[in-house]
């Protein structure tokens, strides 16, 4: 956006881009650009909602993302998994090796 200090002026709105060298931000701003869609298509006036309409579909997009995450964080399996017996391990100088590699 070339003009977004006069922009940021204007409307007391802060514009905010992404870092350079940091591409997943660049998803994550589509993404949230695309859920808001659901609540204002492309050209939308904002003017005839009122601060408290914006509120909401901020905190109902919140709450979606804290129920996404809780829904992750049931489907991980936390037990620990060992696929082979631990190596014992010797010292050798400075250096842990296993046993098969003196």
């Amino acid at each position: 956006m070339a003009q977004h200090k006069s922009f940021t002026v204007a409307t007391n709105v802060q514009v905010y881009f992404c870092d350079p060298q940091s591409p997943w931000q660049r998803g994550s701003n589509e993404n949230t650009n695309g859920l808001l869609r659901q609540y204002f298509p492309k050209r939308t006036d904002l003017s005839g909602f009122s601060q408290s309409d914006l509120d909401k579909v901020a905190l109902r997009l919140n709450q979606r993302r804290e129920r996404l995450w809780a829904l992750r964080l049931r489907q991980v399996d936390f037990k620990p998994v060992l696929r082979r017996p631990l190596e014992t391990t010797r010292l050798h100088g400075n250096v842990a090796r296993s046993p098969k590699a003196s």
